[in-house]
């Protein structure tokens, strides 16, 4: 298979496939003039890559887990633990999204979004840059006043 087919059947770009081979996560082999020529055994491995890294493990990870992989006499204990640890890495991330929502979501029903230059979201960015807020965030305003 060359390039082109062997991406469409992957699922993944040309240029993703050429980066893997650049880190010697696959190695297809080559023709006389130079070209790319890939076996079912590179797509098998392309696919796995792509499945792994749409779960959002790292090329490290990625390699680590190819490696077990291909070690019949692995453990899957030390496949679970890669798992876990990279299950970890999510549920923090997921954390840290929503206290970046809460904190959004607040700064966005702080301001008036009306035609007055006063605005929360663009004083907390400031406070946050470590400078001090040109004019001082107004006051939460009451659905009255709008």
């Amino acid at each position: 298979m060359n390039i082109g087919e062997i991406a469409r059947l992957s699922g993944l770009p040309a240029k993703t496939i050429r980066y893997y081979e650049e880190i010697d996560l696959v190695q297809p082999q080559r023709d006389a003039n130079g070209y790319r020529r890939f076996r079912q055994s590179d797509l098998h491995r392309l696919s796995f890559l792509g499945r792994a890294r749409s779960l959002g493990f790292t090329i490290e990870d990625c390699r680590t887990l190819m490696q077990l992989y291909a070690d019949k006499g692995r453990a899957s204990a030390d496949v679970k633990s890669l798992a876990e640890e990279h299950l970890c890495k999510i549920e923090q991330k997921l954390t840290e999204l929503a206290e970046m929502r809460a904190t959004l979501s607040h700064l966005i029903d702080a301001c008036a979004g009306d035609d007055r230059p006063d605005c929360p979201i663009l004083a907390d960015l400031a406070a946050a840059a470590g400078e001090a807020p040109a004019t001082a965030a107004p006051p939460a305003r009451s659905a009255v006043g709008g």
